[in-house]
């Protein structure tokens, strides 16, 4: 038997788990098919990719690479010195890696290694996540062969005939484990006989979700009925923890609350949680898609043109989710949680909702999408 050729791919973007996770779950995709394939990640220095990705096995090297300031225009001199160099380094990592392909899942540096890797003859495909194309990758997409998406409706920003509907890679170990609710609430201390809220705020916190929260104590108190999973991520943890002390002194405590900087378990999260409140980044939206979940989207307010707001109301406008405002969020949040929660007839319909819109084996596709575009 004769041993094929290994295919050789760059895999670029990152900047957050939202395009990170995707990557690397193309990454798996591409070694299940093919074993002997050469995989190489370029990425931003200093941003998460840069420790995610050899967490995952894979190579990584990052470009000098930094995005535009819009506040501040005179700031971006620097910015495209930044890109001039990567370019040159990407075009250096190239030559020296020789892919047969460069895949792009979005962030700053798929930028200039994909608009490098078109300039010298490599084929090029596109991971785009959002219902709302990128800046990015609408300049890429004019060289591109192939642009895979999530959303219906890209044409209006891509080439109809370049474009392939797989949905987003999600993380491989939420599709693995198969926990019970009560498994997974006693994994968290909690009751198996009560409704669960998880509140996800991402790996680094969402001060509008801590901060609603921390005002709210005194509603959660008044429903033990009702158990919260709290996310408050790294950064806002101390201050959560110390307001909590206050809330609860004289030796009172909250049963019905658990919370924590950083959920490490999110299989087990998710199987304990009847609802969850999130921002609606496209990774995440792909997960609860595919795990069936409940969910209310509060979209960033700081995310690059809107995407959040447009992922989110692509799912509120097919009643797959609930949408409020993150400037509402303080007064509307917690009684719409609570409404919802206490609504069966409503839970089941979302659920329902969302699991028409989840696309399965999305990694896999797309990684038979780039050995295809190797093979010609």
């Amino acid at each position: 038997m004769v041993n094929e050729t290994a295919p050789r791919v760059i895999i670029s973007g990152g900047g957050t788990g939202g395009h990170i996770f995707p990557a690397v779950s193309i990454a798996n995709a591409i070694k299940e098919l093919r074993p002997n394939a050469e995989i190489l990640f370029v990425g931003a220095e200093g941003r998460m990719e840069m420790q995610r990705v050899p967490d995952a096995g894979y190579r990584i090297i990052g470009l000098p690479i930094a995005g535009f300031d819009r506040k501040h225009l005179w700031k971006n001199f620097a910015v495209l010195v930044k890109i001039a160099r990567s370019q040159w380094k990407a075009r250096s990592i190239i030559q020296e890696f020789k892919p047969d392909i460069a895949v792009g899942v979005g962030g700053y540096a798929s930028g200039p290694t994909l608009k490098t890797a078109s300039m010298m003859g490599i084929p090029t495909l596109l991971q785009e996540q959002n219902s709302y194309a990128g800046v990015t990758n609408k300049l890429l997409a004019k060289k591109a062969q192939k642009i895979c998406v999530a959303y219906e409706g890209m044409e209006r920003f891509f080439p109809a005939d370049k474009i392939i509907m797989t949905g987003n890679p999600v993380r491989q170990n939420l599709l693995a484990h198969h926990y019970s609710k009560a498994e997974a609430l006693q994994a968290f201390g909690l009751s198996d006989q009560k409704k669960t809220i998880l509140v996800l705020g991402g790996s680094l916190g969402a001060r509008t979700f801590n901060q609603t929260l921390m005002d709210a104590i005194d509603t959660i108190k008044a429903h033990p009925d009702i158990q919260i999973i709290w996310q408050t991520g790294k950064i806002y943890i101390e201050e959560v923890r110390s307001r909590l002390a206050k809330e609860t002194e004289g030796g009172q405590t909250i049963d019905h609350l658990f919370v924590t900087d950083f959920i490490k378990d999110m299989d087990k999260a998710y199987a304990a949680a009847d609802l969850v409140v999130s921002r609606a980044g496209a990774g995440s939206i792909s997960e609860f898609c595919l795990l069936e979940k409940a969910v209310i989207l509060v979209p960033s307010p700081n995310v690059t043109e809107d995407h959040q707001t447009k992922n989110a109301l692509a799912l509120a406008n097919k009643d797959a989710a609930i949408y409020v405002k993150d400037a509402e969020a303080h007064d509307q949040l917690m009684p719409i949680a609570l409404q919802t929660i206490g609504d069966d007839d409503k839970l089941a319909s979302l659920r329902r909702n969302i699991a028409q819109l989840a696309l399965p084996d999305s990694a896999k596709i797309i990684a038979q999408e780039v050995l295809k575009l190797i093979g010609k």
